[in-house]
Protein backbone atom coordinates (compact mmCIF):
# COMPACT_ATOMS: atom_id res chain seq x y z
CA UNK A 1 0.00 0.00 0.00
CA UNK A 2 2.85 2.39 0.77
CA UNK A 3 4.28 1.88 -2.72
CA UNK A 4 0.90 2.70 -4.27
CA UNK A 5 0.54 5.80 -2.07
CA UNK A 6 4.01 7.02 -3.05
CA UNK A 7 3.22 6.52 -6.73
CA UNK A 8 -0.03 8.45 -6.42
CA UNK A 9 1.69 11.27 -4.57
CA UNK A 10 4.41 11.46 -7.23
CA UNK A 11 1.79 11.60 -9.99
CA UNK A 12 -0.09 14.30 -8.08
CA UNK A 13 3.03 16.44 -7.68
CA UNK A 14 3.82 16.00 -11.38
CA UNK A 15 0.41 17.20 -12.56
CA UNK A 16 0.54 20.18 -10.20
CA UNK A 17 3.91 21.30 -11.60
CA UNK A 18 2.80 21.22 -15.25
CA UNK A 19 0.04 23.56 -16.36
CA UNK A 20 -0.85 21.39 -19.34
CA UNK A 21 -1.88 18.70 -16.86
CA UNK A 22 -2.92 20.84 -13.89
CA UNK A 23 -5.52 22.89 -15.77
CA UNK A 24 -7.67 20.02 -17.13
CA UNK A 25 -7.38 18.24 -13.78
CA UNK A 26 -8.66 21.39 -12.04
CA UNK A 27 -11.59 21.66 -14.47
CA UNK A 28 -12.44 17.99 -13.96
CA UNK A 29 -12.17 18.37 -10.18
CA UNK A 30 -14.45 21.41 -10.09
CA UNK A 31 -16.95 19.67 -12.37
CA UNK A 32 -17.15 16.84 -9.84
CA UNK A 33 -17.25 19.18 -6.83
CA UNK A 34 -20.21 21.05 -8.34
CA UNK A 35 -21.94 17.74 -9.16
CA UNK A 36 -22.34 19.15 -12.66
CA UNK A 37 -23.25 15.73 -14.04
CA UNK A 38 -26.52 15.89 -12.09
CA UNK A 39 -27.08 19.45 -13.32
CA UNK A 40 -26.53 18.29 -16.91
CA UNK A 41 -29.07 15.50 -16.42
CA UNK A 42 -31.61 18.05 -15.16
CA UNK A 43 -30.97 20.32 -18.15
CA UNK A 44 -31.36 17.44 -20.60
CA UNK A 45 -34.64 16.42 -18.95
CA UNK A 46 -36.13 19.91 -19.31
CA UNK A 47 -34.65 20.22 -22.81
CA UNK A 48 -36.43 17.02 -23.80
CA UNK A 49 -39.70 18.47 -22.47
CA UNK A 50 -39.11 21.81 -24.24
CA UNK A 51 -37.87 20.62 -27.62
CA UNK A 52 -41.29 19.81 -29.04
CA UNK A 53 -42.99 23.10 -27.99
CA UNK A 54 -40.08 25.11 -29.40
CA UNK A 55 -40.07 23.20 -32.68
CA UNK A 56 -43.84 23.62 -32.83
CA UNK A 57 -43.39 27.39 -32.52
CA UNK A 58 -40.72 27.32 -35.24
CA UNK A 59 -42.95 25.41 -37.66
CA UNK A 60 -45.89 27.73 -36.95
CA UNK A 61 -43.83 30.88 -37.52
CA UNK A 62 -42.38 29.49 -40.75
CA UNK A 63 -45.89 28.58 -41.97
CA UNK A 64 -46.92 32.21 -41.48
CA UNK A 65 -43.82 33.99 -42.73
CA UNK A 66 -43.01 31.67 -45.66
CA UNK A 67 -46.54 30.74 -46.65
CA UNK A 68 -45.77 31.36 -50.32
CA UNK A 69 -42.52 29.40 -50.35
CA UNK A 70 -43.17 25.87 -49.05
CA UNK A 71 -39.85 24.60 -50.38
CA UNK A 72 -37.88 27.06 -48.26
CA UNK A 73 -40.07 26.10 -45.31
CA UNK A 74 -39.09 22.48 -45.65
CA UNK A 75 -35.41 23.35 -46.13
CA UNK A 76 -35.32 25.40 -42.93
CA UNK A 77 -37.23 22.77 -40.96
CA UNK A 78 -34.84 20.09 -42.20
CA UNK A 79 -31.89 22.29 -41.21
CA UNK A 80 -33.36 22.75 -37.72
CA UNK A 81 -33.98 19.03 -37.30
CA UNK A 82 -30.45 18.34 -38.49
CA UNK A 83 -29.39 19.61 -35.04
CA UNK A 84 -30.64 16.22 -33.80
CA UNK A 85 -28.89 13.56 -35.89
CA UNK A 86 -30.82 10.43 -36.89
CA UNK A 87 -33.78 11.15 -34.58
CA UNK A 88 -34.57 14.42 -36.40
CA UNK A 89 -36.60 12.70 -39.09
CA UNK A 90 -38.55 10.78 -36.45
CA UNK A 91 -39.40 14.09 -34.79
CA UNK A 92 -40.47 15.58 -38.11
CA UNK A 93 -42.88 12.73 -38.76
CA UNK A 94 -44.77 13.55 -35.55
CA UNK A 95 -44.53 17.35 -35.67
CA UNK A 96 -47.53 19.58 -36.44
CA UNK A 97 -48.25 23.28 -36.08
CA UNK A 98 -50.49 25.54 -34.01
CA UNK A 99 -53.89 26.01 -35.61
CA UNK A 100 -55.75 29.31 -35.61
CA UNK A 101 -54.86 32.91 -36.30
CA UNK A 102 -54.77 36.20 -34.44
CA UNK A 103 -55.29 36.11 -30.69
CA UNK A 104 -55.61 32.30 -30.32
CA UNK A 105 -52.30 31.87 -32.13
CA UNK A 106 -50.57 34.45 -29.91
CA UNK A 107 -51.98 32.85 -26.75
CA UNK A 108 -50.86 29.40 -27.92
CA UNK A 109 -47.32 30.65 -28.59
CA UNK A 110 -47.16 32.37 -25.17
CA UNK A 111 -48.23 29.20 -23.35
CA UNK A 112 -45.70 27.15 -25.28
CA UNK A 113 -42.95 29.61 -24.33
CA UNK A 114 -43.97 29.45 -20.67
CA UNK A 115 -43.90 25.67 -20.84
CA UNK A 116 -40.46 25.70 -22.43
CA UNK A 117 -38.87 28.03 -19.88
CA UNK A 118 -38.08 25.08 -17.60
CA UNK A 119 -34.90 24.38 -19.57
CA UNK A 120 -33.88 28.04 -19.12
CA UNK A 121 -34.42 27.78 -15.36
CA UNK A 122 -32.35 24.60 -15.19
CA UNK A 123 -29.55 26.23 -17.18
CA UNK A 124 -29.61 29.36 -15.00
CA UNK A 125 -29.46 27.27 -11.84
CA UNK A 126 -26.54 25.25 -13.22
CA UNK A 127 -24.59 28.36 -14.19
CA UNK A 128 -25.21 29.94 -10.79
CA UNK A 129 -23.93 26.79 -9.06
CA UNK A 130 -20.86 26.72 -11.30
CA UNK A 131 -20.06 30.39 -10.63
CA UNK A 132 -21.07 30.24 -6.96
CA UNK A 133 -23.83 32.85 -7.24
CA UNK A 134 -25.96 32.52 -4.05
CA UNK A 135 -29.74 32.52 -4.16
CA UNK A 136 -29.86 35.92 -2.47
CA UNK A 137 -28.24 37.48 -5.55
CA UNK A 138 -30.58 35.79 -8.04
CA UNK A 139 -33.77 37.56 -9.18
CA UNK A 140 -36.96 36.39 -7.53
CA UNK A 141 -40.51 36.15 -8.81
CA UNK A 142 -41.68 37.64 -11.20
CA UNK A 143 -38.30 38.80 -12.55
CA UNK A 144 -37.12 35.19 -12.69
CA UNK A 145 -39.79 34.46 -15.32
CA UNK A 146 -38.63 37.45 -17.39
CA UNK A 147 -35.00 36.26 -17.24
CA UNK A 148 -36.01 32.72 -18.22
CA UNK A 149 -38.04 33.96 -21.19
CA UNK A 150 -35.17 36.22 -22.25
CA UNK A 151 -32.83 33.23 -22.25
CA UNK A 152 -35.34 31.08 -24.18
CA UNK A 153 -35.86 33.82 -26.78
CA UNK A 154 -32.15 34.55 -27.20
CA UNK A 155 -31.28 30.86 -27.66
CA UNK A 156 -34.35 30.37 -29.87
CA UNK A 157 -33.51 33.34 -32.11
CA UNK A 158 -29.90 32.18 -32.32
CA UNK A 159 -31.11 28.69 -33.18
CA UNK A 160 -33.34 30.06 -35.98
CA UNK A 161 -30.53 32.31 -37.23
CA UNK A 162 -28.12 29.36 -37.30
CA UNK A 163 -30.70 27.33 -39.19
CA UNK A 164 -31.42 30.11 -41.71
CA UNK A 165 -27.79 31.07 -42.38
CA UNK A 166 -26.73 27.44 -42.62
CA UNK A 167 -29.47 26.91 -45.19
CA UNK A 168 -28.28 29.90 -47.19
CA UNK A 169 -24.66 28.78 -47.01
CA UNK A 170 -25.64 25.29 -48.07
CA UNK A 171 -27.58 26.77 -50.97
CA UNK A 172 -24.49 28.56 -52.21
CA UNK A 173 -23.39 25.33 -53.85
CA UNK A 174 -24.53 26.76 -57.20
CA UNK A 175 -21.57 29.13 -57.17
CA UNK A 176 -19.06 27.47 -54.86
CA UNK A 177 -17.72 23.97 -55.04
CA UNK A 178 -19.15 21.31 -52.78
CA UNK A 179 -16.24 21.67 -50.36
CA UNK A 180 -16.60 25.46 -50.38
CA UNK A 181 -20.31 25.30 -49.54
CA UNK A 182 -19.63 22.86 -46.70
CA UNK A 183 -16.88 25.06 -45.23
CA UNK A 184 -19.14 28.11 -45.49
CA UNK A 185 -21.91 26.26 -43.66
CA UNK A 186 -19.59 25.22 -40.85
CA UNK A 187 -18.02 28.70 -40.53
CA UNK A 188 -21.37 30.52 -40.43
CA UNK A 189 -22.82 28.11 -37.89
CA UNK A 190 -19.70 28.40 -35.74
CA UNK A 191 -19.82 32.21 -35.63
CA UNK A 192 -23.53 32.32 -34.82
CA UNK A 193 -23.15 29.62 -32.17
CA UNK A 194 -20.32 31.60 -30.57
CA UNK A 195 -22.50 34.69 -30.26
CA UNK A 196 -25.45 32.60 -29.01
CA UNK A 197 -23.40 30.92 -26.27
CA UNK A 198 -21.76 34.19 -25.22
CA UNK A 199 -25.11 35.93 -24.79
CA UNK A 200 -26.70 32.82 -23.27
CA UNK A 201 -23.97 32.46 -20.62
CA UNK A 202 -24.33 36.13 -19.77
CA UNK A 203 -28.10 35.85 -19.36
CA UNK A 204 -27.83 32.59 -17.41
CA UNK A 205 -25.61 34.32 -14.83
CA UNK A 206 -27.98 37.32 -14.61
CA UNK A 207 -25.31 39.71 -15.90
CA UNK A 208 -23.24 39.13 -12.74
CA UNK A 209 -20.22 37.77 -14.63
CA UNK A 210 -18.17 39.95 -16.94
CA UNK A 211 -18.29 39.44 -20.71
CA UNK A 212 -14.55 38.77 -20.91
CA UNK A 213 -14.79 36.01 -18.31
CA UNK A 214 -17.26 34.15 -20.53
CA UNK A 215 -15.61 34.39 -23.93
CA UNK A 216 -13.30 31.35 -23.65
CA UNK A 217 -16.05 28.99 -22.55
CA UNK A 218 -18.38 30.35 -25.23
CA UNK A 219 -15.81 29.68 -27.95
CA UNK A 220 -15.11 26.17 -26.63
CA UNK A 221 -18.82 25.38 -26.39
CA UNK A 222 -19.42 26.62 -29.95
CA UNK A 223 -16.55 24.52 -31.34
CA UNK A 224 -17.63 21.43 -29.38
CA UNK A 225 -21.23 21.76 -30.53
CA UNK A 226 -20.05 22.11 -34.12
CA UNK A 227 -17.91 19.00 -33.70
CA UNK A 228 -20.89 17.17 -32.23
CA UNK A 229 -22.92 18.11 -35.29
CA UNK A 230 -20.26 16.58 -37.52
CA UNK A 231 -19.76 13.42 -35.46
CA UNK A 232 -23.23 13.29 -33.96
CA UNK A 233 -24.64 11.09 -36.67
CA UNK A 234 -22.36 8.23 -35.74
CA UNK A 235 -22.78 8.75 -31.98
CA UNK A 236 -26.57 8.85 -32.01
CA UNK A 237 -27.01 6.14 -34.63
CA UNK A 238 -24.77 3.80 -32.60
CA UNK A 239 -26.67 4.56 -29.40
CA UNK A 240 -30.01 4.36 -31.21
CA UNK A 241 -29.17 1.01 -32.80
CA UNK A 242 -28.35 -0.54 -29.44
CA UNK A 243 -31.36 1.01 -27.72
CA UNK A 244 -33.78 0.06 -30.49
CA UNK A 245 -32.80 -3.59 -30.24
CA UNK A 246 -33.78 -3.57 -26.56
CA UNK A 247 -36.60 -1.04 -26.34
CA UNK A 248 -38.05 -0.75 -29.84
CA UNK A 249 -39.75 2.61 -30.42
CA UNK A 250 -38.66 3.86 -27.00
CA UNK A 251 -35.10 3.59 -28.27
CA UNK A 252 -35.69 6.82 -30.21
CA UNK A 253 -36.53 8.60 -26.95
CA UNK A 254 -33.42 7.19 -25.28
CA UNK A 255 -31.26 8.22 -28.20
CA UNK A 256 -32.58 11.78 -28.05
CA UNK A 257 -32.07 11.91 -24.26
CA UNK A 258 -28.48 10.69 -24.65
CA UNK A 259 -27.82 13.36 -27.28
CA UNK A 260 -29.27 16.15 -25.11
CA UNK A 261 -27.30 14.98 -22.09
CA UNK A 262 -24.07 14.97 -24.10
CA UNK A 263 -24.74 18.54 -25.26
CA UNK A 264 -25.56 19.67 -21.72
CA UNK A 265 -22.44 18.09 -20.25
CA UNK A 266 -20.19 19.65 -22.90
CA UNK A 267 -21.75 23.07 -22.22
CA UNK A 268 -21.17 22.81 -18.46
CA UNK A 269 -17.58 21.70 -18.98
CA UNK A 270 -17.07 24.86 -21.06
CA UNK A 271 -18.58 26.95 -18.24
CA UNK A 272 -16.27 25.28 -15.69
CA UNK A 273 -13.29 26.21 -17.87
CA UNK A 274 -14.35 29.86 -17.64
CA UNK A 275 -14.52 29.70 -13.84
CA UNK A 276 -11.13 28.01 -13.44
CA UNK A 277 -9.53 30.53 -15.81
CA UNK A 278 -11.15 33.61 -14.26
CA UNK A 279 -10.29 32.61 -10.68
CA UNK A 280 -7.02 30.79 -11.43
CA UNK A 281 -8.16 27.71 -9.54
CA UNK A 282 -5.27 25.49 -10.55
CA UNK A 283 -3.29 23.50 -9.63
CA UNK A 284 -5.32 21.32 -7.28
CA UNK A 285 -4.53 18.02 -5.65
CA UNK A 286 -6.27 14.89 -6.86
CA UNK A 287 -5.64 13.10 -3.58
CA UNK A 288 -8.04 13.32 -0.62
CA UNK A 289 -7.06 15.53 2.28
CA UNK A 290 -5.44 13.66 5.18
CA UNK A 291 -7.78 12.83 8.06
CA UNK A 292 -6.57 14.05 11.47
CA UNK A 293 -7.51 11.95 14.48
CA UNK A 294 -8.65 13.78 17.60
CA UNK A 295 -7.76 12.57 21.09
CA UNK A 296 -10.65 11.24 23.20
CA UNK A 297 -10.20 14.11 25.68
CA UNK A 298 -10.46 16.74 22.95
CA UNK A 299 -13.54 15.07 21.48
CA UNK A 300 -15.18 14.91 24.94
CA UNK A 301 -14.43 18.57 25.63
CA UNK A 302 -15.82 19.58 22.22
CA UNK A 303 -19.02 17.63 22.86
CA UNK A 304 -19.40 19.23 26.30
CA UNK A 305 -19.08 22.71 24.74
CA UNK A 306 -21.70 21.88 22.12
CA UNK A 307 -24.28 20.69 24.68
CA UNK A 308 -27.21 23.14 24.89
CA UNK A 309 -27.99 24.95 28.12
CA UNK A 310 -30.64 23.23 30.23
CA UNK A 311 -33.06 25.41 32.22
CA UNK A 312 -32.76 25.03 35.97
CA UNK A 313 -35.58 24.77 38.48
CA UNK A 314 -35.88 28.57 38.69
CA UNK A 315 -35.85 29.08 34.93
CA UNK A 316 -32.18 30.03 34.70
CA UNK A 317 -30.13 28.48 31.92
CA UNK A 318 -27.53 26.08 33.24
CA UNK A 319 -24.54 24.87 31.27
CA UNK A 320 -22.99 21.40 31.45
CA UNK A 321 -21.22 22.19 34.68
CA UNK A 322 -24.53 23.01 36.39
CA UNK A 323 -26.42 19.91 35.37
CA UNK A 324 -27.21 17.77 38.39
CA UNK A 325 -25.58 20.30 40.77
CA UNK A 326 -28.75 21.31 42.60
CA UNK A 327 -29.42 20.55 46.26
CA UNK A 328 -26.88 18.83 48.55
CA UNK A 329 -25.01 17.18 45.70
CA UNK A 330 -24.56 20.53 44.02
CA UNK A 331 -23.39 22.18 47.29
CA UNK A 332 -20.87 19.37 47.87
CA UNK A 333 -19.38 19.63 44.36
CA UNK A 334 -19.08 23.43 44.62
CA UNK A 335 -17.36 23.16 48.02
CA UNK A 336 -14.89 20.61 46.67
CA UNK A 337 -13.96 22.89 43.76
CA UNK A 338 -13.49 25.81 46.19
CA UNK A 339 -11.10 23.76 48.36
CA UNK A 340 -9.19 22.70 45.28
CA UNK A 341 -8.69 26.32 44.20
CA UNK A 342 -7.13 27.13 47.59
Amino acid sequence: MKAIDKSLQAADRLQQRRTVLAFPVAVWSKFNDDQAGNLAALISYYAFAAIFPLLLILVTVLNIVLRNDPQLQQDLINSALAQYPVVGQQIKANLGSISGTGLPLIIGIIFLLLGARGVAGAMQNAMCVVWGIPKERRPGFPLSIAWSLALVLSIGIGFIATTFLSGLAGGAGHVLTGAGAYVATVAVSLVVNLGMFWLGFRLATFFQVRWRDLRTGSAIAAVCWQALQVAGGYVVSHQLHRASELYGTFGIVLGLMAWLFLQSEVTLYAAEIDVVLARRQWPVSILPAPVTEETPAAMTEEKEQERPAIPGPRGHAEGPEHVGHNGAAGWFSRARRAVGRR
